[in-house]
């Protein structure tokens, strides 16, 4: 890159690099090393990181102790996606227990 050349940054490829994550398309909980950017990095870093770890720690160890059976109710790959340039997220995640 030269100076003034433009980037464009595509967001929905963040944290899915196979030469830093082995499966990068797969959910990993306790993945332990784990340097991906989404709360930022550095100066730049979200203030918020800390307590949106530990909302979702809360609400996972949560759902799984209060409904232990939950399961898919279709196969992972029937699941429709809602994919944007910015969100990527389940359209619906039909569930049994």
């Amino acid at each position: 890159m030269r100076p003034g050349d433009q980037v464009l940054v595509e967001l929905s490829a963040a944290n899915r690099d196979g030469s830093v994550f082995p499966d990068p398309e797969t959910l990993e909980i306790a993945r332990a090393d784990n340097p991906h950017l989404a709360f930022g990095f550095g100066l730049h870093r979200c203030v918020g990181a800390s307590l949106a770890r530990m909302e979702l720690q809360v609400a996972l160890s949560t759902l799984t102790r209060r409904l232990p059976d939950l399961d898919l109710a279709v196969p992972a790959d029937q699941i429709p996606w809602h994919l944007t340039r910015f969100v990527r997220r389940p359209r619906a995640l039909p569930v049994t227990w």
